[in-house]
């Protein structure tokens, strides 16, 4: 009966709020399930209900952070609207508003410097930026630069955009406070990628009537 009722009150999704603002504030290595368990007001067996040692529930952070950003970047995909570089746009802007919008998810998944913990968030970082790829070569398709850029242009664009949102949470700043600047910053990457297409072209009639 005990069991059964710490697990009504105290679920994971509340330990997992609480744990990340710890990590985030104090670092992984400075916070004790009786840290976070002191956090809550509960005992710090009640967490080994749900976690058998803290860095199962680290990687449950990591898991679900993930999870939210991978569920947003399917949706948009999923809409049959907006298409290319519209879509491109979009894409980019969303990532942004979500960075903002969380800033200590995305620290928990993008700025931990500790290398062992490095290790739990790697392949959630790489299928979020697998899907993110495989959309920006789909726009890719017929430009000019298509075998040139391909590879490289998905990691320039989430570092463009990484860049952005890092400075934007070491300053405090909300999506909402910057938002105008981030609409410019991603008309800047998205226009710069189509005028490369149609200088190649010009390029390539210049040289084929010359």
């Amino acid at each position: 009966m005990a069991r059964r009722a710490v697990e009504q009150e105290l679920t994971r999704e509340i330990i997992l709020n609480v744990a990340r603002e710890l990590f985030v504030s104090k670092g992984y290595r400075s916070v004790s399930m009786r840290n976070i368990a002191s956090a809550l007001g509960y005992s710090h067996g009640s967490l080994y209900y749900h976690f058998k040692e803290k860095a199962e529930l680290f990687y449950a952070l990591v898991q679900e952070d993930f999870n939210l950003l991978i569920g947003k970047q399917r949706m948009l995909l999923a809409q049959k609207q907006i298409k290319g570089f519209d879509l491109l746009e979009l894409m980019m802007m969303e990532f942004i508003k979500f960075g903002l919008d969380n800033p200590h998810h995305y620290e928990t998944m993008f700025l931990i410097r500790d290398c062992e913990l490095q290790g739990y968030s790697r392949s959630e970082q790489a299928a979020s930026m697998d899907l993110f790829s495989s959309f920006v070569r789909s726009v890719l398709e017929g430009h000019s630069r298509e075998k040139e850029l391909k590879f490289m242009l998905p990691w320039n664009l989430f570092m463009a955009l990484h860049g952005f949102i890092t400075f934007s949470i070491h300053h405090g700043q909300k999506f909402h406070e910057v938002e105008k600047l981030a609409k410019e910053h991603v008309l800047l990457l998205s226009r710069s990628i189509q005028a490369s297409n149609e200088a190649a072209r010009v390029e390539t009639l210049r040289i084929l009537y010359a």
